[in-house]
């Protein structure tokens, strides 16, 4: 079964959030700081027209005590009152006329900046969809190159692991038959990384179009955590390392792929036996957690800084960068799995202490009999 989401591709469902919200952020900012030059004009203007208003007020109240003073006419004064009135309802007019081609003035302006803003934004889509289309086209080429050579590659590997096997089965017995056969096996093992290597670019390109094929079923988690103990005991004894099984319970069913599950076991138990000091502690565990089926790889080793507890899924991410056992593709890959089986994964560390790798599984009832 194939993990088609399409994945919605969450990058780019992030990077359009981001976009959106970006622009909101911008639509707001101006919003407010244009409210906030209209006001303080708005107020500069009514200030200035006050102070217009005062002074006629005060020019008018001195020539009223001057025609007090000198006997006018009430005629006169009568005529001076209705010459008032009507500068003063000119003066209203002029004013209000002012505020409405202010008023259409601001409007024009809003409506031209927001045509500028949405055509920009109009090309700034089509661009970014230009780009994306052809991101798709490239990834897409190279998927398909990839597959054809990985396939090429594959085949040809397995000719290279066929003829050594057939060094190793007819190797003789004698000093050169023994030199031949070590050659073999060393040919095998260089083989199965490769092979290996192959296979975790193309999961990895999986993974990235939301294609990885998994094969969910209802499985025992334990029987699972035992091979992965009894797969990898050889080598962690080799290298002075004790390898526990810490089992939560006889039988825990969960909905897996057991292949997938072992893929992740032992993506998580070679890192703990690289990077844990000879004489180190390595713990497999396996636990009811809620409705969830919990698997936990502890060990003694370097551990890792909190900084970097999220990178370390990354893809190509090193603890090291001059460590160059192998490529940094495991725990990306382990992350893609979890999360297609439905479940999550995560890590804890304290430097110098060890870590712990953690994932967890959808539970299951048994199956009838």
């Amino acid at each position: 079964m194939a993990t088609r989401d399409k994945k919605s591709q969450p990058e780019r469902e992030d990077t359009d959030e981001s976009l959106r919200l970006e622009r909101e952020r911008s639509d707001d900012e101006y919003s407010n700081r244009q409210t906030t030059i209209e006001e303080e004009a708005d107020a500069a203007v009514q200030k200035s027209r006050g102070r217009a208003d005062e002074v006629l007020r005060a020019t008018r109240e001195n020539a009223d005590a001057r025609m007090a003073h000198g006997q006018e006419s009430a005629q006169m004064r009568q005529s001076v009152s209705r010459e008032r009135a009507r500068e003063d309802a000119a003066l209203l007019g002029e004013r209000a006329t002012a505020d409405d081609e202010l008023q259409d003035e601001r409007a024009e302006r809003q409506r031209a900046l927001a045509a500028l803003l949405h055509t920009e934004r109009e090309e700034t889509n089509i661009r970014l969809l230009i780009e994306r289309t052809s991101a798709d086209d490239g990834l897409a080429a190279r998927d398909q190159f990839l597959g054809m050579v990985s396939h090429d590659a594959r085949a040809l590997l397995g000719g290279i692991a066929l003829q050594s096997a057939v060094l190793k089965r007819d190797a003789a017995e004698d000093e050169a038959g023994r030199s031949a056969l070590k050659a073999a096996e060393k040919i095998q093992r260089f083989t199965a990384r490769l092979t290996r290597l192959i296979e975790d670019l193309l999961d990895v390109v999986s993974i990235e179009a939301g294609m990885l094929r998994v094969d969910p079923t209802v499985q025992d988690a334990v029987a699972l955590a035992r091979e992965s103990i009894e797969a990898f005991q050889p080598l962690a004894s080799a290298q002075n390392l004790s390898l526990d099984l810490d089992l939560r319970g006889a039988t825990l069913m969960a909905k897996l792929d057991p292949e997938r599950v072992l893929q992740v076991l032992a993506n998580l138990l070679t890192n703990a036996i690289k990077f844990t000091p000879a004489g180190g502690r390595i713990s497999l565990r396996v636990e009811p957690v809620d409705q969830d089926v919990r698997f936990s790889v502890t060990d003694t080793g370097s551990g890792i800084p909190s900084h970097q507890l999220e990178e370390v899924f990354q893809r190509f991410w090193q603890a090291h960068s001059a460590d160059r056992r192998g490529v940094g593709l495991g725990l990306s890959i382990s992350k893609g799995i979890v999360e297609a089986l439905g479940g999550r994964i995560w890590a804890e560390s304290r430097p110098g202490k060890g870590s712990t790798f953690w994932f967890t599984l959808p539970g299951a009832l048994a199956s009838p009999p």
